[in-house]
């Protein structure tokens, strides 16, 4: 079967809203090509592994949202659509970049690989590796191997705020603790926390190809003793209740998921969310402490911010 790949060119802080229109539009998966995911070889972070420094040379200026549609007389009514709100987008938004777009036919098998050349094993956190599965890496002693395949969903691990969340897992997981990861994608902070002690790891998402990734994941990273994969909308149809709840979302929904997020952390539990751009930032820790946490700590990488929060009791 052949794909029509549409490629918009963004910004970082565009990013996201580019790749969200292109799920609303019917793209059957998005990935984003974006150098701040990369980590520069010339200034090592401690955590990160060391890459080759001809990836990141590269990699293109501009941010790249890669979508794939199917290729059918539909389209042409998904590309003008497209190219309307792109238009709106680049009034109202001048540092959403020139939002150009681009567009080639490609086959099943150059849609599953374009990414794959981007993604490599790398420290995510202390002594705790995230290598995708078709890459070989030798582990130093004291490694923790998360092996991911992403698949259609969110969440290689390359990105910042993946990176920022599983930082605060592990500065945050003792041993035994429940967990809730929401909107777990490819349930790479599901497979982080069980690595790193939780007790239990209810992973949540809405979409049916995320939850079969992640349960993939899970099993492949033999956590499946300690990791529930279910399909579901934030936590609507969930009774659980945990000591950590993370979130790597978008903002506008840990705004109005704070609030009714309580009735699922203990009193005194932790709320680890991110997926916050950094315009935003004020604005969400606004919000979080209207809906009586604690913001402990803020973290910042790239455009990207996290807050580590306790539920007051």
């Amino acid at each position: 079967m052949n794909w029509i790949e549409m490629v918009v060119h963004t910004t970082t802080a565009g990013s996201d809203w580019v790749s969200d229109l292109l799920i609303e539009l019917g793209a059957s998966g998005t990935m984003i090509e974006d150098r701040a995911d990369i980590p520069d070889p010339s200034k090592p972070h401690g955590i990160w592994e060391i890459i080759d420094p001809k990836l990141l040379e590269n990699m293109p200026e501009d941010v790249l949202v890669h979508a794939w549609f199917s290729a059918d007389p539909g389209f042409a009514a998904i590309s003008a659509s497209l190219d309307a709100r792109l238009d709106e987008m680049k009034a109202l938004r001048p540092d959403y970049g020139p939002l150009l777009t681009d567009t080639r036919t490609v086959s099943d098998e150059a849609w599953s690989e374009v990414w794959k050349k981007y993604y490599k094993p790398f420290y995510a956190a202390d002594h705790l590796v995230i290598k995708p599965t078709w890459e070989a890496f030798t582990p130093a002693p004291g490694d923790k191997i998360i092996e991911i395949d992403p698949g259609m969903a969110f969440g290689s691990g390359t990105h910042e705020t993946t990176g920022m969340c599983i930082t605060l897992l592990q500065e945050t997981i003792r041993g035994g603790e429940e967990v809730i990861d929401v909107g777990t994608g490819s349930g790479i902070l599901a497979v982080a926390a069980a690595l790193l002690g939780a007790g239990h790891v209810l992973a949540v998402d809405i979409d049916p190809d995320a939850v079969r990734v992640a349960s993939e994941n899970v099993c492949h990273n033999r956590v499946e003793q300690v990791v529930t994969v279910q399909e579901g909308d934030l936590l609507k149809n969930v009774d659980s209740v945990c000591d950590i709840c993370v979130a790597n979302i978008i903002s506008d929904i840990i705004i109005a998921f704070a609030a009714p997020l309580m009735k699922h952390i203990r009193p005194g539990g932790l709320f680890i969310c991110s997926g916050v751009v950094r315009e935003r930032t004020e604005e969400v820790a606004a919000a979080l402490k209207d809906a009586s946490y604690e913001i402990l700590k803020t973290v910042q990488r790239g455009e990207w911010s996290a807050f580590l929060c306790r539920r007051n009791s």
